[in-house]
């Protein structure tokens, strides 16, 4: 099969670059290639072409240009965020609270700094997935500093109430931090009323290229670099500036910004769509996490029973033509592990093992979902059967 003809729907993993981001990056890949940093006009022209990347990318967020620092990823922004706190506050003495579903990008940087000194607490979120901001009040401490919860989980699609546990954060004091890769373009955001003081995002989960993200700093939020070198971004990330992508970036916030309200309803549509047809017509299956508090095009289902048959699952819809995942991207190097977020909402180790994440976006169709029910159904009937021969 030709990969023209093959259904996607991982866009939580990555999504398409589109062709109107690409047409917006074609002159800074060849003939606009001046360095930002230069004083003459190639250089002027590419200085210009990241500010104004960076006014697009305020401009979704509901932000000024000036809060925003551009890095190579999402995950360099969490660092950021977390890390150049801590690096400016002092690391003994301090204290971060953190869900325990959020991205290795939050988890893993959290134990560098708990090996330097950080106290974590991890907060458990309900069996819907949710993390309350009830649960994140009760463990802020006189000395913590940050509180780090993900807008919308990468596995369940479950939005978290984020304005909530910020508020609950600054109640005790501290700051919040908001990892909110899998909800930019997918949800609305106006920073300048919200009380969040830091946000990352990435350019690939919203139709730009790979290898470009950035964080949202409010002013007066302290930070260090945790990169040194000449002085770019306002000395918190140096590095020459890979203008084409972050034209790129600029390009795909603003389609998101224009284009969300109307996409939003669409996935919505699409979504629902899979999750009744799964319900009534696929014996066993289950919705994971919150009903209706989640992202547009996010479903993750499980199939009672089926769990440590997963991989069975993946193979055969790729088999057939269909991109699913059975949860982050980011685990791929862990398949054969439950999912940490999955365990965090009481899936025992088996069932956390088993689930099927479809993550819809722009260009998927109504056709295609139809299509996918329908092979997702026949597969996961093969394998009742196969179970039961198995046991005869």
């Amino acid at each position: 099969m030709e990969l023209k003809d093959y259904i996607y729907f991982d866009h939580s993993a990555t999504t398409p670059l589109d062709p109107r981001v690409r047409e917006a990056m074609a002159p800074f890949l060849d003939q606009h290639f001046g360095n930002p940093s230069s004083l003459h006009t190639p250089g002027r022209v590419a200085r210009e072409a990241v500010e104004c990347a960076r006014g697009q990318v305020a401009h979704l967020l509901g932000a000024q240009p000036n809060e925003i620092v551009f890095t190579a990823s999402g995950t360099e922004a969490n660092n950021l965020a977390l890390t150049g706190v801590a690096e400016a506050i002092g690391f003994h003495d301090c204290h971060f609270v953190v869900s325990a579903i959020e991205h290795p990008a939050v988890l893993e940087t959290c134990r560098y700094l708990q090996d330097r000194g950080i106290e974590i607490t991890t907060v458990l979120p309900d069996a819907d997935g949710v993390v309350a901001a009830e649960a994140v009040a009760s463990a802020l401490r006189a000395e913590t500093r940050l509180v780090s919860v993900m807008a919308a989980n990468n596995v369940t699609g479950v939005v978290q109430p984020i304005e909530a546990i910020a508020d609950a954060a600054h109640n005790g004091g501290a700051w919040f931090h908001t990892d909110a890769v899998q909800a930019v373009g997918k949800r609305s955001f106006n920073l300048a009323q919200q009380p969040i003081d830091l946000l990352s995002l990435s350019s690939h989960k919203i139709h730009g290229p790979k290898g470009v993200g950035a964080l949202y700093i409010r002013q007066g939020i302290p930070l260090q670099p945790v990169i040194h070198g000449g002085g770019q971004e306002r000395g918190l990330r140096s590095g020459t500036e890979n203008v084409a992508s972050l034209v790129g970036l600029g390009r795909a916030a603003e389609l998101a910004a224009l284009e969300m309200p109307e996409e939003t309803t669409r996935l919505r549509g699409l979504r629902d769509r899979i999750i009744q047809f799964t319900r009534e017509r696929v014996p066993g299956a289950y919705l994971v996490g919150h009903a209706t508090q989640r992202l547009p095009g996010h479903v993750c289902l499980g199939f009672a029973g089926l769990e440590p048959k997963a991989i069975q699952v993946l193979l055969a819809l790729d088999e057939a033509g269909i991109a699913a995942s059975s949860g982050s991207a980011c685990s791929s190097n862990h398949a054969g592990e439950p999912s940490s977020v999955l365990r965090a909402m009481g899936f025992d180790p088996i069932r956390a093992r088993g689930s099927l994440r479809i993550t819809l976006g722009r260009g998927n169709t109504e056709a295609e979902v139809e299509r996918f029910l329908d092979v997702l159904a026949s597969i996961v009937s093969d394998l009742r059967k196969g179970s039961m021969d198995s046991r005869s």
